[in-house]
């Protein structure tokens, strides 16, 4: 056995799930500042803890910044009464909230973060069937959601349950379509070889050569993550809270960190599909790292691209209204599973033609 190998993924696997989880909680920080700004209030600002009061300027300015806040709402979260209702089928209430968050965590393995450092890539699998293994991998969150719905044993879950099944097969079919033009370009199904497909100009990037793939891969992350204009699953206006409507506690909150996991896993793939991964055209900044600086600043691109896509989809939710659901399932049925499909064969014809 190969333990040094066995050790950097352990690594690897570490680094990644605590950046991830640090990204999670300050995206709702983000998330809460953004609406309030839209909305012209000022959002967290008064969670304060004890140590605070021993830094003299910066206490009080990231006080007032909410930088607190994601602690107080773990602790909260950590805290809550974990109640179980007495109609609910237990095995599948307790397995459901599990399922739902495994799934955008294990997605992040086969995504290329960066180069590489000293002799490791920076990938925790650099899998050849890498894309194949993400939407595998993605379609089981599903499951989590779906069980949620059945093992509340209410109407109004159970209606959450079946709107999320049907709209994350329907837009998973045309997010799948999408990538296709992609894969016939570059060759290959490895991650690592569609970045540097798009390394050397500006324009290799796949959101120019592919403008059409990029929009319908865009619109259907939306919907595969239940947010808005999308939200229907959850729906509080019509379904009270959805599938989570009988969860509380840690339980709740496995469903709410899942969301936003899958909101940076989604993020993460854009960004290597369609805006060159960990590459800048620029000084250099599209080959691999031959210096630990290099390495580290190529993973810095990676994560201010992801962090872009994060903020998209946050402002998306306060400036959009949910759709209705005859007309979220004639987007994706009627509309992007043809255009993706007329897509692959135009794409297909011109590298055929370009080839002959």
């Amino acid at each position: 056995m190969d333990w040094s190998f066995l050790l950097f993924s352990v690594v690897k696997i570490f680094v990644v799930f605590s950046v991830v989880m640090t990204m999670v909680a300050y995206a709702v920080l983000v998330e809460r500042k953004v609406s309030a700004f839209i909305q012209d209030r000022v959002g967290p600002n008064r969670t304060t803890p004890f140590f605070a009061k021993f830094i003299p300027v910066l206490g009080p300015l990231l006080t007032r910044w909410g930088i607190f806040q994601p602690m107080a709402d773990a602790l909260k979260a950590i805290l809550k009464e974990d109640y179980t209702p007495g109609h609910v089928r237990k095995i599948y209430f307790w397995l459901a909230p599990a399922i739902a968050m495994v799934p955008a965590l294990l997605t992040l393995a086969v995504i290329p973060f960066g180069s590489q450092l000293g002799a490791q890539k920076m990938v925790i699998a650099d899998l050849d069937v890498g894309i194949l293994y993400t939407f595998g991998i993605v379609s089981l969150g599903v499951y989590g959601i779906v069980l949620a719905g059945y093992a509340a044993n209410s109407k109004y879950p159970f209606l959450g349950g079946l709107r999320s099944s049907a709209q994350m097969i329907s837009y998973e079919i045309s997010m799948g379509l999408s990538v296709i033009p992609i894969f016939l370009m570059v060759g290959s199904l490895n991650l690592s070889d569609v970045i540097s497909h798009q390394s050397g100009n500006l324009f290799h990037w796949h959101i120019f050569q592919q403008p059409i793939a990029f929009f319908i891969f865009l619109i259907a992350a939306f919907a595969e993550t239940n947010r808005l204009p999308f939200d229907l699953p959850e729906a509080e206006t019509e379904l009270v809270g959805g599938y989570h409507t009988e969860y509380s506690s840690m339980k709740f909150a496995l469903f709410f960190l899942g969301e936003y996991a899958a909101m940076i896993s989604v993020s993460a793939m854009m960004v290597t599909l369609f805006l060159g991964g960990w590459t800048l055209p620029f000084f250099g900044l599209d080959q691999p790292a031959t210096s630990l600086g290099m390495g580290l600043l190529h993973i810095l691109i990676f994560l201010a691209k992801l962090c872009c896509f994060l903020v998209l989809i946050i402002w998306v939710r306060w400036m959009l209204p949910r759709f209705r659901y005859d007309q979220l399932m004639d987007l994706g049925w009627r509309r992007f599973i043809p255009v993706a499909l007329a897509n692959i064969v135009v794409t297909a014809a011109v590298l055929l033609f370009a080839k002959s």
